[in-house]
């Protein structure tokens, strides 16, 4: 039906977009008195935080892991219930280095085969550990590379840096060829050595829905696709158009760029998550198991209801692993045979028996954020009209969180309402991933 070319003021703040960033966004600006209405093309809020529900198992579609660091400084709400996972098992040909739920921390040790497995070790537990106690102003200090080339000239013993770290940050960045800025990978390495990883308790789409909560009935409309926007507007697709004070645009990086020509797009990094059912717990209990030795193409691997039990039904283990790079483009079936030789291996356990559950594809899974680190690029594109979401901040749900604040703080301020204390003072973002 064609759209008016006339509205009137319905709401003060439109925001396009149900993902984290539009949630948070509308938590922060319903907290300081504006009536908000987020627009979701999308039958449901999540954006990618969105987790399937199969036989009693808990499928998230995303396979990318939280790194809380100092968990006073994160975005991250209040109220969301983390589960750690036990540690890192650097899982190498004829060696297995395990790094703690705090690498820094003491931890049972994985026997060593050999003097040079047993040196790796405790380089590897002494100098995370160290990482994490430096102050973030010491890493920023140094010259940004790329994360590959920052392994290759930093002093680090070869063999721990392309047979451990190397492995580890492809994992933790979602970035195989480690393009990525060292000062991004530098402070997420910091993060994950002071805080370890986590999974959220009962599926990625708990975020969401935790944020949506904090919202006032009806705030959120779901199935309505926005066409066109200005500072005062914004039409949809079948809904007419919807006149108010500002908009927020907290889509992804292509769909904002549909709305508002000019831009900028990032490259992204591909990956696929594949979800099996596999009998009984497995050794690796709680730990993200690296496959250090590139056997397969699986990146890492994890017992995820080892960690959350309530993402399996009782008597079964949920193993979720990831491949990254062009392996994640292969058809699902020639990726599933390609993987069971692998999982068995890094699993200890026999995976030719096991269930495939789901496996799903993101072709733009993580911004790219190669050097130079631009950790706030603007959320202010007009007065009226902003942008947020980790491509605007940095890769990941903290990114997308914390580029949230940002957008509202300045709406905020444009407008001149004082932000609720609630919503707090604007934090720099928490360089880590989600």
């Amino acid at each position: 039906m064609p759209h008016s070319h006339t509205h009137s003021t319905e709401t003060d703040v439109v925001i396009i977009g149900a993902g984290p960033a539009g949630l948070a966004a509308a938590r922060h600006l319903t907290a300081a008195g504006l009536a908000v209405t987020v627009l979701e093309a999308r039958d449901r809020i999540g954006g990618r935080l969105a987790t399937d529900h199969r036989d009693g198992f808990r499928l998230d579609r995303t396979g990318r892991l939280t790194v809380p660091g100092a968990r006073g400084s994160s975005p991250l709400p209040d109220g969301l219930p983390l589960r750690p996972l036990s540690g890192v098992l650097l899982h190498g040909p004829g060696h297995v280095h395990r790094l703690g739920a705090r690498p820094g921390l003491s931890q049972p040790a994985v026997r060593a085969r050999s003097l040079a497995a047993a040196f790796d070790q405790a380089w590897l537990r002494a100098n995370l550990g160290r990482l994490g106690s430096l102050p973030e102003e010491r890493l920023r200090a140094r010259p940004e590379l790329t994360a590959a080339r920052a392994l290759a000239v930093r002093g680090i013993p070869a063999r721990i840096a392309g047979g451990s770290l190397r492995p580890l940050l492809a994992a933790l960045l979602g970035d195989p060829e480690l393009a990525t800025s060292s000062r991004f990978s530098d402070l997420l390495l910091r993060s994950f050595a002071r805080g370890g990883l986590a999974l959220t308790a009962g599926g990625s789409d708990v975020l969401p829905g935790l944020l949506a909560e904090a919202l006032p009935e009806g705030s959120v409309r779901t199935g309505v696709r926005a066409v066109s926007v200005t500072t005062t507007a914004v039409g949809t697709e079948r809904h007419g158009t919807l006149g108010c004070r500002a908009v927020v645009l907290a889509t992804g990086a292509g769909e904002a760029a549909r709305l508002v020509p000019g831009l900028r797009v990032p490259a992204f990094h591909e990956a696929t998550v594949l979800h099996h059912a596999a009998p009984g717990p497995l050794p690796a209990g709680a730990a993200l198991v690296v496959d250090t030795a590139r056997r397969g193409p699986v990146a890492h691997t994890l017992a995820a209801s080892g960690v959350d039990p309530s993402r399996a039904p009782a008597g079964r283990t949920l193993v979720t692993s990831v491949v990254l790079g062009a392996a994640a483009r292969l058809p699902v079936a020639a990726l599933d045979r390609a993987v069971r030789a692998q999982l068995s291996l890094l699993h200890r356990a026999p995976a030719r028996t096991w269930d495939l559950l789901a496996a799903h594809h993101d072709a733009e899974a993580t911004p790219a954020f190669p050097p130079p680190c631009t950790t706030q690029r603007r959320v202010r594109l007009l007065g009226g009209l902003y942008v947020c979401g980790d491509h605007r901040e940095t890769p990941g749900v903290l990114g997308e969180l914390s580029s949230a604040l940002r957008a509202a703080t300045a709406l905020l301020q444009d407008i001149g309402v004082r932000p609720s204390a609630a919503a707090g003072a604007a934090r720099p973002a928490v360089p880590a991933i989600a």
